[in-house]
């Protein structure tokens, strides 16, 4: 949960902390609510949900995410809302240039960033609830947020990524893009093709029903938890592909890792280290995709990782990609809904 600063009696947008939550789409007023509580509220009810998808999406980061929200809330409580005739699209202009703003140092991060790089992962719940454009938005990616559509998304560059999330994700005519982004909307709309072909070549879209999922997700969970190197082997495509995420934090192997007879091994030898003794998989889906969450018994249930199973686009029934995040600072949020169950 994160803490947006409000007005106060004053009128200054950092002297009252209203909490943005889920409790804000209460219509309710309370009679101790100032005029920026009622608009707090109405940001969040109206707004916020979107404007949080779309940061998500554009940064990969959970906790960067929240951040544009806040700061796009504080210019919003800074101007005159009455003139604005299209709020919508106005708070989706500052939450775009918050973004790429914050793309331009992350970039410079991301060069400097040890081993492999994942996006902070989303379970289901969060993503439900939080993360979505939402249920009117019937765009071809619109629902997405799998690890092979982010990874996509951040191999594009900044105004490529956001040209094709405001259009292809977020029905976002041109036009407007080209507001958003300072750009001609024939400029956009080449930025936007240009992502999008990159997208489609990288994330190839393959559904996975619940009953695959399942099934794909008990047949990894067998072999892991016997030790079984040979099926773990085989429930793996041959091209299989295991990427982790320890952002220099905590042990992780430190480039993609191809192949599913070398991943299986590399897992299992993981799995029977001493620290893993503890381990525990707790069934979720992670980014849209079945996996579990990896909690250490032993050390009163913390959260170790995260894994997402994706389809093998070349061996159907088996899997095609392991990831794994073990980064620390991107489990926070997880491990807090974790530490709830």
């Amino acid at each position: 949960m994160t803490t947006i600063p409000g007005h106060g009696s004053g009128g200054n947008a950092r002297s009252v902390a209203a909490s943005l939550s889920p409790d804000m789409t209460d219509h309710r007023r309370d009679t101790t609510d100032t005029p920026l509580d009622e608009r707090a509220r109405r940001y969040y009810r109206e707004h916020a949900g979107r404007l949080r998808a779309l940061a998500y999406r554009m940064l990969g980061s959970r906790a960067e995410a929240e951040d544009v929200v806040q700061d796009t809330w504080l210019r919003w409580a800074e101007v005159d809302e009455h003139p604005i005739a299209h709020p919508a699209a106005y708070l989706s202009r500052v939450a775009t240039r918050l973004c790429l703003d914050r793309l331009g140092s992350a970039a410079t991060r991301h060069e400097h960033y040890v081993g492999v790089w994942l996006p902070e992962p989303l379970i289901d719940d969060d993503m439900a609830s939080q993360w979505s454009p939402g249920p009117e938005t019937q765009a071809e990616f619109a629902q997405d947020v799998s690890l092979a559509f982010m990874l996509a998304l951040e191999r594009l560059s900044p105004l490529e990524r956001a040209a094709f999330l405001l259009h292809d994700v977020f029905d976002m005519d041109f036009d407007e893009i080209g507001r958003h982004l300072e750009r001609s909307p024939a400029a956009c709309r080449q930025l936007a093709h240009r992502a999008r072909q990159h997208v489609k070549a990288d994330a190839p879209r393959r559904a996975v029903d619940d009953g695959e999922g399942q099934r794909l997700f008990e047949a990894f969970c067998a072999a892991v938890t016997r030790f079984d190197v040979d099926a773990l082997a085989r429930v793996l495509s041959e091209d299989a592909v295991m990427l982790a995420d320890g952002g220099g934090k905590v042990s992780a192997v430190p480039r993609p890792l191809h192949g599913g007879a070398l991943i299986a091994k590399t897992f299992i030898g993981f799995a029977r280290l001493p620290d893993s003794r503890g381990w525990r998989l707790i069934p979720a889906r992670i980014n849209g995709l079945p996996g579990c969450l990896v909690v250490d018994d032993l050390e009163g249930g913390r959260l170790v990782q995260t894994v997402a199973l994706a389809p093998s686009d070349t061996a159907p029934g088996r899997i095609g990609a392991v990831y794994i995040q073990r980064n620390p600072d991107k489990l926070g949020s997880v491990a807090r809904g974790v530490d709830a169950m």
